[in-house]
């Protein structure tokens, strides 16, 4: 396992420097630039001035030296993890994200914790109740949860449920309340992002532990422990359940970066001051170091979370060896 995680993280060396050649030119590639969009159809200047204006503001960014050069120019940079200032903002990039990641993280944790405890019993018991009543209408149940579109659901949640605030993370003045009611507003707040956030991933997940379920109630080694005597709980969570987490492992290796990147529509919808949010500005009015920045963020814990998933298969099922597929 040791040398395969050396070979793994020195892999993830040219596959993020490609990740970041393929961002960087695609953002560089899209019409438009982030000196022109801030300044206005109009300018912010009397059309005389508005060439030199313009030209004096890209020479201040580096925009105004060739593509490969900026790129050289940004690595060396983030090299010393530094990841220039905010075009639109003003401010470092690293202090918009220190200020955006924890809402970001706040929210996911919440909807991801509800997911995997939820999504894990439901497709388990549907798969042990195979054709069953519980089977049949959890199976209606998620397969219409699938379908509906994130924004559609977010906008009737706001416009059909009374009760729950529309947009934000507080009230006004809730700086100035005591912990226990500033919770409960932060939560109240909370509820309706949390529900857009959640049953998507709460749906597919459960077919897929009820896919991986079935796969694995009808091998062979099943029948023996039943065969043996082995109660139902045994069989069902110490065999067939254990041995049927491959693809959970799998799609939690974008647990990570999910939690960075956040839900761009969803708290755009809901006018969270996330990650999502700061990503969505920063695509709209072309912010390049912010977008480069959650970029090559989002790219190392990608490959981060793939690492840390084919660690938790060798746990899972003991039969799985790197050192031998390395060798």
């Amino acid at each position: 396992m040791g040398s395969y995680m050396i070979r793994r993280l020195l892999l993830m060396i040219p596959t993020l420097l490609g990740i970041t050649v393929v961002v960087f030119a695609i953002s560089r590639a899209a019409p438009g630039d982030p000196v022109s969009l801030s300044m206005g159809p109009g300018g912010q200047v009397d059309a005389s001035r508005m060439a030199d204006v313009r030209e004096a503001r890209m020479r201040l960014y580096g925009l105004d030296k060739p593509v490969p050069i900026q790129y050289v120019i940004w690595l060396k940079r983030v090299l010393r993890l530094d990841f220039g200032d905010s075009i639109k903002h003003h401010r470092p990039v690293i202090n918009l994200i220190g200020e955006r990641l924890p809402i970001t993280l706040m929210l996911n944790l919440i909807a991801f914790a509800l997911i995997y405890s939820i999504a894990l019993p439901t497709g388990a018991l549907a798969a042990i109740r195979h054709k069953g009543f519980f089977d049949r209408t959890s199976s209606v149940v998620l397969f219409v949860l699938w379908s509906l579109p994130v924004m559609w659901v977010g906008q009737m949640l706001i416009q059909y449920i009374p009760g729950f605030p529309p947009a934000g993370l507080s009230s006004n003045y809730v700086e100035t309340w005591p912990f226990l009611p500033w919770l409960a507003d932060r939560l109240w707040h909370l509820v309706l992002p949390v529900v857009c956030l959640t049953y998507g991933g709460l749906a597919y997940l459960s077919k897929q532990v009820r896919a991986g379920m079935l796969d694995t109630l009808r091998m062979d080694y099943i029948r023996t422990a039943r065969a043996k005597g082995l109660s139902n709980w045994v069989v069902n969570v110490r065999h067939a359940f254990r041995n049927s987490i491959i693809p959970v492992i799998t799609i939690m290796a974008t647990l990570l970066p999910a939690m960075f990147g956040g839900s761009v529509i969803i708290e755009y919808l809901f006018s969270i001051p996330g990650m999502g949010k700061l990503m969505f500005e920063a695509v709209t009015t072309r912010d390049y170091n912010v977008v480069m920045a959650v970029a090559t963020i989002t790219g190392v814990l990608n490959l981060i979370g793939l690492l840390l998933a084919d660690m938790a298969y060798a746990l899972a099922d003991p039969r799985i060896s790197f050192e031998a597929r390395a060798d």
